[in-house]
């Protein structure tokens, strides 16, 4: 079972959507100060972002997984962006109300980060 588990994550990983351009890089970077992402999460290229609660985001657009599990595209991020206690109850990133526009170009930003 793990091992499908890994085979589809990777298969999604392949096969990520291009809709990343359909966000906006620099709002998306703005926002992750106006969300305080950099509270919990070391971002590169944005001042103050240093947390050390959650991973590093530095090469996030280049992993195959999200939270060691989900697959890493782009509406897959976009969608644990919104709301990550409803995918995965027991992890630890809180409900941060962002909305759909938010996430679409807070996506965009992560997704420059290679």
């Amino acid at each position: 079972m793990k091992k499908l588990l890994i085979l589809v994550i990777l298969l999604a990983a392949c096969k990520r959507e291009t809709n990343v351009n359909q966000g906006n890089v620099d709002r998306g970077r703005q926002l992750v100060n106006q969300y305080g992402c950099g509270t919990c999460h070391s971002i590169p290229g944005v001042p103050g972002a240093s947390g050390m609660v959650g991973p590093a985001l530095d090469h996030i657009a280049q992993r195959p997984a999200l939270a060691g599990k989900y697959p890493n595209t782009p509406d897959f991020m976009a969608r644990w962006l919104q709301n990550p206690q409803a995918i995965d109850p027991h992890n630890t990133m809180p409900n941060l109300g962002v909305t759909p526009d938010d996430a679409r170009d807070l996506t965009a930003f992560l997704f420059t980060l290679k």
